[in-house]
């Protein structure tokens, strides 16, 4: 059982670990050893997260959620299969806290009168300046 939060718990089960070979340093070891981590957790068919958060996750996840809905974390930073996994667990959990929270509403906002007024003598002294082109200025 992986806490994420006091509401949020994901079972064992629904989280599948691959080992694969990493490539990178590691001298002989590397053709060797499967020490890098590939976490897949399907987040569509998840019954550990509610449907709010699922969305928002979906959305956080981009490029890394295949289109089954199954989130696919990769972790090859270490050198140790046990490291690795750590890294690819705290990395869900990190993404999944990030969804729990919601996002902040956005309050409208409106220019202030000054800053239309000023936006409004730009475009007139600019206009001006066209139109003393056009016309052949001073000189002509």
């Amino acid at each position: 059982m992986v806490k994420i939060t006091s509401s949020i718990q994901i079972n064992d089960e629904e989280i599948e670990l691959n080992f694969i070979r990493s490539p990178g340093p590691g001298g002989q070891n590397v053709n060797k050893v499967s020490s890098a981590v590939q976490l897949r957790f399907n987040v569509q068919s998840s019954a550990s997260i509610p449907q709010d958060v699922k969305q928002r996750l979906i959305k956080l996840a981009g490029k890394r959620l295949s289109t089954e809905g199954v989130l696919i974390i990769e972790a090859r930073q270490y050198r140790s299969q046990e490291r690795n996994r750590q890294a690819a667990m705290e990395r869900l959990e990190k993404l999944i806290q990030q969804a729990c929270q919601p996002p902040k509403p956005r309050h409208k906002t409106r220019p202030s009168r000054a800053a239309i007024l000023r936006r409004l003598e730009t475009k007139r002294k600019r206009g001006e300046i066209k139109r003393m082109r056009r016309d052949g200025g001073i000189g002509g």
